[in-house]
């Protein structure tokens, strides 16, 4: 465990306690309508306020084609050596928590709402929600999941070409990109190399093996073994199988998932169909390695931080079949200035303005910002924006969340500045 998430899971126990934390973190001024307090945006570019080094806000208007909206904007200079971002999460996989929560443990001047997740499971029943993100996520350069399949992820409908393992990242460089990120592991033992199929993800792919890790936390498993790779409501597997391994050798062995923590030396395997089959073949006191990585497609510098979504600008050019007729509240990130600035903004959700965006708008409305690339996150009643005021220790929601209070989430993308 870093120092950065030992830190968190300490944070977040002392906050568990804070129930006026809601109250509190929505006091911020309502926004304003045909105008804003930063300058309304006509035409050029708009005006933004400090919030600390690096890091600027503005709100503004957007008339729409659903009508008004009105955006908040988080503007990050990558390139001054005191800012960073990184992501946002409540310590483990399995777990979600308020945006402005979030931002404070891990001491953010300001954050957003992240990747879609697993919120329900209505479709089958008696099977527990996780709240995990669907697409891969890295934190402070450690690698806490991969990417569910693309029939299985929570959300609108992916544009064409996009798929769970597309990421807004920033690497070891220091510039933010977009790029996707797959999942590349194995199981071995005494008999046979097999390919893992999942790392620490809601959702395994039919036949495979997947491997859980101290970084799921305490929620049970059995979600992994639910639906299929091209439909999220099929029914779960009956053929299952669960290893656990515990420094290098198989300790036990069930049946079913389970739940419950897991401790820092061991991995449990869960396989579903053929993956079962071939965990069933293991015994207890029997060597086992699991190797796992995250490979990106595009980039050859290691990523510091990464969060799943998917890719709505590229080049600035918006990508070929985005939605044009839903509007909804939503979050999203741009890349500008060949990756030294992310440009964050969410949409408010206060009645007058909760027509919202399209996708297709999202991705014209981030070009005018100046983003070449833009990636969506998660929005609706997710979409959340916490900053700090000038020398503040704590940060409040500047958008109205849609469901009129903040949403747990499992992560989001955090901004950080040093004085």
């Amino acid at each position: 465990m870093t120092p950065r998430t030992g830190r968190l899971r300490t944070a977040l126990a002392v906050f568990a306690t804070w129930s006026a934390l809601a109250g509190a973190a929505l006091s911020g001024a309502a926004p304003a309508s045909g105008a804003q307090a930063n300058g309304a945006r006509t035409g050029g570019a708009p005006a933004f306020s400090r919030i600390a080094p690096g890091v600027r806000y503005t709100e503004f208007d957007i008339q729409a084609a659903k009508g008004v909206t009105h955006a908040h904007v988080l503007s990050v200079d990558l390139a001054n050596p005191k800012v960073s971002v990184d992501l946002l999460h409540p310590g483990v996989v399995a777990a979600r928590a308020t945006v402005s929560r979030l931002t404070d443990a891990q001491g953010a001047v300001a954050g957003v709402n992240g990747d879609f997740f697993n919120i329900t499971e209505t479709q089958h029943p008696g099977v527990e929600a996780t709240g995990a993100s669907v697409g891969p996520a890295i934190a402070n350069g450690h690698t806490f999941k991969a990417a569910v399949p693309n029939g299985q992820r929570f959300g609108p409908a992916l544009p064409p070409g996009t798929s769970t393992e597309d990421v807004l990242g920033v690497g070891t460089d220091r510039k933010a990109r977009l790029d996707s990120l797959a999942l590349d592991g194995s199981v071995e033992t005494t008999g046979a190399t097999l390919p893992l199929g999942g790392l620490n993800q809601y959702a395994l792919p039919v036949g495979s093996v997947g491997a859980f890790t101290s970084d799921w936390g305490q929620v049970s498993r059995v979600r992994a073994i639910c639906g299929t790779d091209t439909d999220r409501a099929a029914p779960c597997s009956t053929d299952t199988f669960e290893v656990t391994v515990q420094d290098g050798r198989v300790v036990s062995s069930a049946d079913t998932p389970g739940s419950g923590t897991i401790a820092s030396d061991t991995t449990v395997l869960v396989g579903r169909e053929a993956g079962a089959q071939q965990l069933r073949k293991l015994s207890v006191g029997e060597q086992v390695v699991v190797r796992h990585r995250l490979v990106a497609a595009a980039s050859k510098t290691p990523y510091r931080f990464a969060i799943g979504g998917y890719p709505v600008l590229r080049g600035g050019q918006p990508l070929t079949g985005l939605d044009d007729t839903t509007a909804a509240v939503r979050t999203a990130a741009g890349v500008s200035d060949g990756g030294h600035r992310l440009l964050l903004l969410a949409l408010d959700g206060a009645a007058e303005f909760r027509s919202g965006l399209t996708i297709a708008e999202v991705a014209v409305e981030m070009k005018k910002l100046g983003s070449v690339d833009a990636f969506s996150l998660d929005g609706g009643g997710s979409t959340t924006l916490a900053a700090r005021q000038p020398g503040s220790t704590s940060a409040t929601v500047r958008n109205h969340p849609s469901g009129g209070a903040e949403r747990p989430v499992p992560n989001g993308i955090g901004v950080f500045s040093k004085a």
